[in-house]
This record gives C-alpha cells, structure tokens and sequence, in this order.
C-alpha cells in the first residue's frame, strides 16, 4: 500500500511508495542521530552540520568560509568517523602540482629483472576529501581538483580511475589573507553546491568550546552510517517528489539575480553584475529534496528552498564595486530577495 499524499490542485506528483517512506524515516533518524554525534565535540554550528549533511546526501560538494580556529577540519574530519568513511585533508599551498593530489606512476622492480611503472594513488582517492584553503593553489592544481569533483574520475598519463564512492569535497577558503592567493573563478565556484559561512561562536558556547577542549582527548564519536547507506540515501533523495510550482519558484527565485536579463528588482540593478546560471536551478531542487528528506518530510515544501536558498546562490551572483563600497555582501543581496518572495 503506498503512502497517501494528497498534492495541491495545480500539481500532479509522483507518490513515495510504502519502502521509501519508511526509508525516508530511517534518513531522518540517521539524521537526529549524526547531529547527536558530532554535538559531542562540536560545539554550535548546527546550521553549519545541517548544510553540509544536505550536500553530502544530495551527493554535491560544498564550500566552507571562515577565519582561522572555527573548527573547519575538525568538523570534517569527525563527520567522516560517524559515518565509516575515509577522510583525507590536502593542504594546499603555492608549489602543490596536480600529481600530489592524484597521484602518480613510479617507476618499480617488476620481480623479472625488468622495471615498470606502477601508479601510487594520492590523497584524493578518499570518500571525503578536506581542501584546505584551495585558493593558495596555483590554477593548474585547482583545475585537477576540480575534475575529480565533477567527474569523479582522474586521469593520470592517459589512465583513468574511478574515485571511491560516495565522493565528497569540502573545500576552505580562508576570507582574512587574500595577498598570494588565487581567487577561485566564478565557473569553478559554480560547481559547488553550497557555501557554508562560519561565523564566531557566542560567548557562552566560546566558553564550552575552551573547557572541552582544553582537558582530556577529544571523544571517539560511535559510527552511525556507513557508505552503503549513504549511497541508498542518496538515490532516495533523488526520488524525493518536488511538486510543479516548487519548481516555478526555484527558477524565478533564480531568476531575479540576473540584473541583464531584466528580471532583477530595481533596487539590486546597481549592486549586482552577473546573477546565477542554470546550475543553481537544480541545486536549489537537489538541496531542497535533499532537506525534505533529512528533516522526514515525503515531498519538497517551499521553506526546504527558501531554506538552502542563501547557501546555493550566494557564490553564485557577482557583485559591483557600489556594493562592496557599501558593504553589501552577495549573502545580504540574497536574504533581500528571500524576504520580499
């Protein structure tokens, strides 16, 4: 018997049957259960775990921004102990070539007498890969970064090899030091789903972060899911039924940051150049889907969008100088938009 939900007049979606409604139970109880986890020795950040749970499980890649001491590695690293995975960080620095991050062929003993190339993999063959400040990397090694991101494949001296799965990059930029950096282009900030800013803790949780973490080790968080699971979650989410004007709103929400093609409010036309591509259409669904499934809902609502919708467009819009004059940053532009839908 399948699970009953009745759409609104204007749509016509397709019905989770019985097994995926249960599943999408499962999914918000591994979800509770993450959360729990990496309370232990995260302290705050709730939003920040809820974003990266969401890219994780719509199988996208996210964008982590903030100054030094915020946790960012630590964050990553014990996300991947609750879930079974593999955790690899890649420090990337100025003189960091492409064959440090996939790897490369060395030349071995073949045990006959004869010497032949064997390929030694590199740090990013992992199902979670920490990029830790990829912007101090010359554009060549980001480029390499990049294609593991998009096709989860590298291809080494004509080889190609498939990356484990699931694959996720969490790459930082650092926002204080911008002196020899080089600045990721638009396109390639295009192919992460979210940017997830960080901000300082409260005072009090500032407080709790100094006691937990100045005494003993940190705990060994328990193993709440493994990869197999994720994987299924990740198709469920995928199956996540999104009704007809959900969709409408995510293109015109999109729509309106594009000042040259004559959507955009009046207001924006002097502090935006360039708006979001098509892209942010279906990471703005996927984001959604992937929200609704977290939080055990068994259709996409409009607060999933409007909730995902300031970390999947605010690296995507482009802003003038007016705007950085007033100090009008692309996530303030964003929040604009939201409230006046």
């Amino acid at each position: 018997m399948s699970q009953t939900i009745e759409p609104t007049s204007s749509d016509t979606i397709q019905q989770l049957n019985e097994d995926e409604v249960q599943a999408v139970d499962r999914l918000r109880q591994a979800h509770s259960d993450l959360k729990s986890q990496l309370g232990r020795v995260i302290v705050g950040q709730k939003e920040t775990i809820d974003l990266l749970l969401i890219s994780l499980f719509a199988r996208r890649h996210a964008l982590l921004m903030g100054v030094p001491g915020l946790a960012k590695t630590l964050l990553v690293s014990k996300l991947a102990e609750t879930m079974c995975l593999d955790f690899s960080r890649i420090q990337f620095t100025p003189d960091l070539m492409p064959m440090d991050i996939t790897g490369t062929d060395i030349l071995q003993d073949g045990g006959d007498g004869k010497r032949e190339f064997h390929f030694v993999k590199g740090p990013v063959f992992a199902n979670i890969i920490l990029a830790d400040e990829i912007n101090r990397a010359p554009p060549k090694t980001q480029a390499a970064m990049l294609e593991a991101m998009q096709e989860q494949r590298i291809t080494v001296v004509g080889k190609t090899f498939e990356l484990p799965s699931p694959f996720m990059v969490l790459a930082t930029q650092n926002p204080v030091e911008q002196e020899g950096t080089y600045p990721l282009p638009e396109a390639q900030l295009d192919r992460f789903m979210t940017l997830i800013e960080l901000d300082y803790p409260s005072e009090q949780e500032e407080i709790q972060i100094a006691r937990s973490t100045t005494g003993n080790t940190i705990p060994t968080l328990d193993q709440v899911i493994n990869a197999e699971q994720i994987l299924a979650h990740q198709q469920l989410v995928r199956r996540i039924p999104v009704p007809d004007h959900i969709y409408v709103e995510a293109a015109k929400l999109v729509r309106r940051t594009r000042p040259q093609k004559g959507d955009a409010p009046d207001w924006m036309l002097p502090l935006v150049s360039w708006g979001a591509g098509p892209r942010a259409v279906q990471d703005l669904i996927l984001g959604a889907k992937s929200r609704a499934a977290l939080e055990g809902s068994y259709m996409v609502r409009s607060e999933d969008v409007l909730a995902v919708a300031k970390a999947v467009l605010s690296h995507r819009i482009v802003t003038t100088f007016a705007a950085q004059a007033e100090g009008m940053r692309a996530g303030d532009i964003i929040e604009r938009l939201i409230s006046e839908l």
